[in-house]
């Protein structure tokens, strides 16, 4: 009898165990799906607040802080402005641009506008000057005050404004709140 409990006893804590390790092996997946369900379309506000964040800061370092676009090269068609135009349209983007993303407005509108404001960025300022090897281009790929570019960050930018420009501003927005209410044809 006490063999007969030991083996069933110990059958009972392996079916246990195994019971235990399916279920842990299941969790992923119940997981993802809970996450395809509920979480996947309000991912984008966080993009939408951490962008809203970096480019309002900018902004507002603009609209208190004096205009230095004259000394800038821009590239074509953005050369033809005069500096303050081109500071004021900056500056007027980087303040509308923050609360549009914050209440997802016209978000692919202004992920686009700030995309091209970002490439101007890196032509005009955050690109290398004088380079002459991939090894030199790549130098600029960084987050310093140590020369040669420094296009890390807006270039990451571009990407997360990419993703809002693609995916739109989820379930968390105006733009959503005005698709569910417009008239569907």
């Amino acid at each position: 009898m006490n063999q007969t409990q030991t083996s069933s006893g110990s059958s009972c804590m392996s079916c246990g165990m195994s019971n235990g390790i399916a279920r842990l092996g299941a969790l992923p997946k119940q997981l993802s799906r809970w996450l395809d369900r509920r979480a996947q379309t309000l991912a984008p506000i966080f993009l939408r607040l951490l962008l809203a964040y970096e480019f309002g800061e900018a902004g507002l370092e603009k609209l208190h802080g004096e205009n230095w676009f004259a000394d800038l090269n821009f590239p074509f068609p953005f050369n033809m402005l005069p500096a303050d135009f081109s500071w004021t349209l900056a500056t007027g983007l980087e303040i509308i641009a923050p609360l549009a993303l914050i209440l997802g407005f016209m978000t692919r509108f202004f992920s686009a506008a700030l995309i091209v404001l970002t490439v101007v960025a890196i032509a005009a300022v955050h690109w290398p000057a004088d380079w002459q090897t991939l090894g030199e281009l790549w130098k600029g790929y960084a987050i310093s005050n140590h020369g040669y570019g420094n296009y890390k960050l807006p270039l990451m930018y571009i990407l997360m404004l990419s993703t809002l420009l693609f995916s739109g501003a989820g379930r968390l927005s105006v733009d959503h709140w005005f698709r569910r209410a417009a008239p569907t044809h």
